[in-house]
């Protein structure tokens, strides 16, 4: 099964962590994508440009704004997709993302979500 892990960031807390410290997280986020490639679980990893735009239907016509449609203090920031055999093997993956550690109980953290197949199924 393929599972799509959002990774949600906040400012305040990458704003509180230092350039040595943001260069260590991001050799350990590079050790575990390593890791995840050498499983054969890993399947594609994305960092979000922020500028996101926001497609809705107003008076029957389609809007674009600037984005995220949503207010909030935390945002998507990047994504990964992985390919394991089951849900439990998705959350421990999520549990062990080297990020985590950073959010200090003020936001960040992410969400696991499963794939469907083409066929409407999961995958």
């Amino acid at each position: 099964m393929k599972y799509l892990m959002l990774i949600y960031g906040n400012e305040q807390v990458w704003n509180s962590v230092d350039a040595e410290e943001f260069a260590k997280l991001v050799g350990e986020v590079d050790a575990f994508n390593a890791a995840l490639r050498d499983s054969g679980e890993f399947v594609d990893a994305q960092g979000l440009v922020s500028r996101p735009r926001s497609v809705r239907v107003v008076e029957n016509t389609p809007v674009v704004t600037d984005g995220p449609y949503l207010e909030a203090k935390e945002y998507v920031g990047s994504y990964f997709v992985v390919d394991v055999e089951t849900e439990q093997r998705a959350l421990e993956i999520a549990r062990s993302y080297p990020a985590l550690r950073y959010s200090r109980g003020i936001g960040g953290g992410i969400e696991v979500w499963p794939l469907m197949d083409h066929s409407g199924g999961d995958l």
